[in-house]
């Protein structure tokens, strides 16, 4: 039957949809658009060996500030697993290559669980990866959003049906358009229509098709898995929490305080931030002035012509000229980009410290939460501090410009972030009378140590879950080999 079923798929991408139709095959090319100045730009989106001072597109640990590149890297966050943990994002989390080797990405990402038929993800895992969704939304829909992400991997070949043409231009017109479900939807909800969108608009909300914040609706209030945009109280983190604190059903599509896992230490409930680059940008200093996101990450040439290699204008002297100094005519590239790194590097030292704060609050609220007598009142409120100070942090964290996008926003953010964790620290002390105290004074490495190793097969090891004070909170997996490889099944 599955075996039918991708086939089924192979057979519909190919017969001529809109999404395969306009899709780049980037290993023998394509006749209709290989000549293209535009597609030959695309190409350079193949190239993941560059990094900038705090970005790139190496897909490295981003937790591993230890080992040298492909594996780590010098500006890293050292508890990612720590914080993630009860979470798939905790096996594995990598800096992304690039818009072109995004199949490959995610299917090769240890958070979906390859070593079994059911992926424990769904198939809305595909919706930033790949041309496709437009035709499987209308071939199976709504219920696509649920269903085993695994049952797609076949019918995906990385070099056609990756991130490109279709995803942001109507086939036939050439002109962008918003192919992403939950983008048409919630600007529906904010009573905008982006096909009256100005074309300086538009350069910017078709990256916000993927590039923003979004959950997972669930089933009993809403389409089950289906992506969805936090932006009915306002696109900033503290409009987003009170979004996902005091939902409406009806709207929202859940009930209640939204959470997307338990932390398995601590037992707080956590939102998990995805990408809010969109967000940030919009009003940071060049999103309120008008600027686009294309007009820094497409620069023209002298032609007009927008660049589709889609990365950061620091990797180079000359995407510096192409894309700042286009505005910033009397600075030079050298200024412009250590401008950019003076405030990257202010967020980059708070983020690790709210970071560590927040590491910290999970640590008092687990031994407040073992401490006989707790003030189970006290201990409520110490996680829902919790919860407020990792979701801050997080907001951050996940967004992919160190802080350049809104250098004020970022530090603004990072601030609530410490304060809500040092909340929560001192609740959990006062809810155990400050018994744990002593247990949570000095270096936060020497109290809680970084997860540096933990992945989907070594936590089928009991071994390994004894060695970490929190990993032991984890249930031991069974034995299990991989099915999937990438796109191939091993068995």
């Amino acid at each position: 039957m599955k075996k039918i079923f991708s086939t089924l798929l192979a057979t519909l991408f190919v017969a001529g949809s809109v999404a395969a139709s306009s899709t780049i095959d980037l290993g023998e090319g394509n006749l209709k658009y290989k000549d293209m100045p535009q597609y030959q730009s695309y190409l350079k989106n193949k190239d993941n060996t560059q990094m900038t001072e705090y970005g790139g597109s190496v897909p490295y640990d981003k937790h591993d500030g230890v080992n040298p590149l492909p594996k780590g890297y010098k500006h890293a966050q050292p508890y990612l697993k720590n914080l993630w943990l009860g979470y798939p994002f905790s096996y594995e989390y990598k800096r992304a290559q690039g818009h072109t080797q995004a199949i490959e990405d995610v299917t090769h990402i240890d958070r979906i669980n390859r070593y079994s038929e059911q992926a424990g993800l769904p198939a809305t895992c595909w919706n930033c990866k790949t041309t496709t969704i437009p035709t499987l939304v209308e071939k199976f829909g709504d219920k696509f959003w649920s269903s085993n992400f695994h049952d797609y991997r076949e019918a995906h070949e990385g070099s056609k049906h990756a991130i490109g043409c279709a995803n942001c231009h109507d086939e036939k017109t050439f002109a962008l358009a918003i192919t992403s479900f939950p983008l048409d939807e919630a600007l529906k909800r904010q009573g905008k229509d982006w096909r009256k969108a100005s074309k300086q608009e538009m350069r910017s909300l078709v990256c916000a098709q993927c590039h923003v914040e979004y959950y997972f609706e669930t089933k009993d209030h809403g389409v089950a898995a289906k992506p969805h945009l936090p932006w009915d109280k306002g696109m900033n983190p503290a409009d987003m929490y009170e979004f996902y604190s005091n939902g409406d059903p009806k709207r929202d599509a859940f009930k209640g305080a939204f959470t997307d896992f338990t932390h398995a230490a601590s037992k707080t409930k956590i939102i998990k931030a995805q990408h809010p680059e969109y967000e940030m940008f919009s009003d940071g200093v060049h999103g309120a002035a008008g600027v686009s996101c294309s007009d820094c990450h497409m620069p023209r040439d002298k032609n007009g012509m927008s660049s589709h290699h889609w990365t950061s204008p620091l990797k180079s002297t000359e995407s510096i000229q192409a894309s700042c100094v286009s505005c910033h005519k009397d600075k030079t590239p050298e200024y412009l980009k250590g401008r950019v790194e003076f405030h990257q590097e202010k967020a980059w030292k708070q983020l690790n410290i709210a970071q560590e704060k927040s590491v910290r609050a999970h640590e008092a609220v687990r031994l407040a939460m073992e401490f006989k007598g707790v003030d189970e009142k006290l201990l409520a409120e110490a996680r829902e501090m919790t919860r407020k100070g990792q979701w801050f942090w997080d907001y951050v964290s996940a967004e992919n410009s160190a802080g350049f996008h809104n250098p004020t926003k970022t530090l603004d953010t990072l601030a609530s972030s410490q304060q809500y964790s040092d909340q929560a620290v001192q609740l959990a002390m006062q809810a155990t009378g400050y018994a744990i105290a002593p247990k949570l004074e000095g270096p936060i490495e020497k109290i809680v140590p970084p997860i540096m190793e933990h992945s989907r097969k070594l936590q089928q090891d009991q071994k390994h879950l004894d060695s970490h004070v929190w990993l032991k909170y984890l249930p031991v997996l069974p034995q299990a080999d991989l099915v999937w490889d990438k796109n191939k099944k091993l068995k």
